[in-house]
């Protein structure tokens, strides 16, 4: 589907985002690990998450949908061995989160994906799983259809080589099924949905310095209220905040502070950003976030920011072609195995729309000036369509969005918000 968006008057309004992919993945399979019943209200109903339903119900898990909330009937961690290969679908979090779920059950099965998933490399969750005592046999030794024989776990401690929440939730949910305490060391930060959540679950776990520590425990079901995705909300405040007069506010949105890089670096590029929250406390941090536009300047954006960004960089590439001086992004090669080959997609596309960018092994610089109107190709990524349609509010004329389809898989319904803004 090919999507052509035109140059934007000021954004304004008041929205509120789907909910939370990250923290929908992460509700839905603890709550089937867990005894009870787990309601989840807000819960993400786009493709990536919508897979990981599949796949539990297929493993056994009863999950009623209610329409304003789903209901998910706990197994107290006995999972049923799968007729069929477990369909991921896009999902890089369902297959790796599932992986992990899959090594502490005494059955073998299968995981695969569609094309893109097939590519991204898997053996930075088998490794960890391996040491624990599951056997992972993948093809070419790293990437899906992923075959786990589980069950007869030990607790490990292992350090992650890679910054990486999905590798991270692997080994934790595999440790709920292990014998002794699992402890995954990561030197830099990233997202902690999964151990906010298993200790909101009555799960024994505990951080110390830079490790993470947990005990093998069932997982109490409960309630769980998914918040916006502020992953989502950034393609609209990176909107708003790159044209002048907008007043945008997004609502009822997750401010983990892990996740929130994106707000840090508008602010650096000089965007009037405001946040209010409104909700704290064990669970998730939720509140409101407010973005005022103008003229924004480069930055750079590197270290221990790339995992509280990695998400967003891309629509925070597309503000660095139309902003003041350079903005030089490095230690981002994770982006190269992401739902494509972020670095690359991006570069060839804003080069498309007239900007300079010099692409690097792991990252970009961008020389800041003017976008000009043409055909951009998402290559199939959800995130990159969105963010070439932020491009094309911002380009001198208007921007066609090749694959724009994929924005399905994570913010149902975005053009449709966008349009709305526009003629607010």
């Amino acid at each position: 589907m090919d999507v052509t968006v035109r140059p934007a008057a000021p954004i304004r309004g008041r929205v509120r985002v789907p909910g939370d992919k990250s923290i929908s993945h992460r509700a839905a399979i603890i709550g089937a690990l867990g005894s009870g019943r787990t309601r989840v209200r807000g819960f993400l109903r786009a493709d990536d998450c919508l897979h990981t339903l599949a796949c539990l119900r297929d493993l056994g898990v009863v999950i009623d949908d209610a329409g304003a909330e789903l209901v998910i009937r706990g197994t107290a961690g006995r999972l049923r061995e799968p007729a069929r290969v477990l369909d991921a679908g896009n999902s890089g979090t369902t297959i790796r989160l599932l992986s992990g779920v899959l090594a502490g059950q005494p059955f073998t099965a299968e995981i695969d994906g569609d094309q893109s998933l097939r590519r991204r490399p898997m053996d930075r969750v088998a490794e960890p799983l391996r040491q624990m005592g599951a056997v992972v046999e993948a093809r070419d030794g790293m990437y899906p259809p992923l075959r786990i024989s589980g069950g007869g776990l030990h607790g490990i401690t292992y350090e992650l080589p890679i910054a990486s929440a999905q590798v991270k939730s692997a080994v934790l949910l595999a440790g709920l099924f292990a014998t002794g305490e699992t402890e995954v060391v990561e030197l830099v930060p990233t997202r902690d949905h999964t151990e906010r959540m298993l200790s909101g679950f009555g799960v024994p776990i505990r951080r110390e310095g830079h490790g993470v520590t947990l005990s093998p425990a069932v997982p109490r079901g409960g309630p769980v209220d998914v918040p916006g995705d502020i992953s989502s909300a950034a393609f609209l405040l990176a909107a708003a905040a790159a044209i002048e007069h907008s007043d945008l506010i997004v609502e009822d949105v997750g401010l983990n502070p892990t996740r929130t890089g994106v707000l840090d670096v508008l602010r650096t590029m000089g965007a009037a950003v405001s946040t209010e929250a409104v909700r704290d406390g064990p669970g998730e941090p939720v509140g409101t976030v407010s973005v005022r536009g103008g003229r924004l300047r480069g930055t750079m954006i590197a270290g221990a920011l790339i995992p509280r960004v990695i998400d967003e960089l891309p629509v925070l590439c597309v503000l660095a072609a139309v902003a003041e001086g350079r903005t030089v992004i490095r230690d981002a090669a994770e982006l190269r195995v992401k739902e494509s080959d972020r670095i690359g997609v991006l570069a060839r596309g804003l080069r498309a729309l007239g900007a300079t960018v010099e692409e690097r092994p792991d990252g970009m610089e961008i020389a800041g000036g003017r976008l000009r109107e043409g055909i951009v190709d998402a290559e199939g990524d959800h995130r990159i369509a969105m963010a070439f349609a932020v491009a094309g509010l911002l380009a001198e004329g208007p921007v066609t969005v090749r694959g724009a389809e994929s924005v399905q898989i994570s913010f149902p319904g975005f053009f449709e918000t966008l349009r709305a803004l526009r003629e607010s």
